[in-house]
């Protein structure tokens, strides 16, 4: 019968590693000294090229964070947190847990664009790097009343704030803001009309559920509200999908899609006349997809400011758009 390491064999041997865990152990400072950090590792421990890492981190750790609404009150929501540093060519790696740790030092401030910075500079503090950046993930509630029956419920936002500190000590803040609404095609409704016209024939024009992501940079020394971003999308495009909903509401989202027929171009160019006029917003980029009901792909657009040296229209990602 071989013998087995980590378990007892059927031939009755014992297993050659004992195996167990001593739950009254406790951990004292010459215990901690003692353990081995591959930060201490010698340079030939670097596997692969000896090059910088622009980005390396922690992705995905959760937990409640404080935002503050436009009115001044204090919602605590699920986040979702990145984080991630540069790494020099000569370190094999990061402390991960020093990231997090610098995070949960803060855990308990309100999310701002200040709050995000102490953490950044924490990061470069702690893990002795040159470049940081940030990101917080949440779903933001706003209440939304109904078009007629005065009826209300609560619509969810995906909003992410995010931080970047360079190496230079350039602090960058954005915005991510995902607006749905409903497009209805101005091609299929001149058809719709003209088959009633000409032939007396019936027709329903097609629309489809349809987002707008917008990546925002914030101005230096201003701040923009998500209800303000939220405010301006809904300036734009006027036909946001509905909560609650009775007939007559039915009704007057069915002639608010007839007065503000949009093909994704138009999104795209109603968004950004709105937020070009808004002087608290440095740059920005605004991708949309409309989810076609005619055929089975989408459509889609993308737009920038065009700030010189700012964004660029290098957005390819539109699956992540679907709603």
């Amino acid at each position: 019968m071989k013998q087995m390491y980590l378990h007892n064999s059927s031939a009755g041997h014992p297993a050659r590693i004992r195996r167990g865990y001593d739950g009254r152990f406790r951990s004292t400072p010459s215990h901690r000294a003692s353990l081995p950090d591959m930060m201490d590792a010698a340079h030939d421990a670097i596997q692969g090229a000896n090059v910088p890492i622009q980005q390396v981190g922690i992705h995905n750790f959760r937990l409640p964070l404080k935002i503050r609404t436009k009115g001044g009150k204090i919602l605590t929501l699920e986040a979702s947190v990145t984080g991630t540093v540069s790494l020099e060519a000569e370190l094999k790696g990061i402390n991960m847990s020093r990231i997090m740790r610098s995070f949960y030092e803060h855990k308990d401030g309100v999310v701002t664009a200040e709050w995000m910075g102490k953490i950044l500079k924490a990061y470069l503090r702690n893990v002795a790097t040159k470049d940081a950046r940030l990101m917080v993930k949440f779903s933001y509630p706003m209440e939304r009343r109904s078009l007629r029956s005065n009826l209300s419920g609560w619509q969810y936002y995906d909003v992410a704030f995010e931080g970047v500190m360079t190496h230079d000590g350039r602090y960058r803040r954005f915005i991510h803001f995902d607006f749905v609404y409903s497009s209805a095609c101005p091609c299929s409704a001149e058809l719709a009309e003209h088959a009633r016209d000409t032939r007396g024939a019936y027709s329903v024009p097609h629309s489809q559920r349809s987002k707008a992501r917008l990546t925002l940079e914030e101005a230096e020394g201003k701040k923009i509200w998500i209800e303000d971003v939220h405010a301006r999308c809904l300036a734009a495009l006027q036909t946001e999908t509905q909560v609650m909903v009775k007939r007559e509401d039915e009704q007057a989202f069915a002639e608010l899609n007839g007065a503000y027929l949009k093909f994704v171009e138009d999104a795209a160019r109603l968004l950004y006349r709105e937020f070009d006029r808004d002087r608290r917003i440095a740059d920005f980029r605004i991708a949309c997809s409309h989810l076609e009901s005619l055929h089975s792909h989408d459509a889609v657009s993308v737009i920038c400011k065009g700030v010189k040296g700012g964004f660029t229209a290098d957005f390819m990602d539109f699956g992540s758009l679907l709603c």
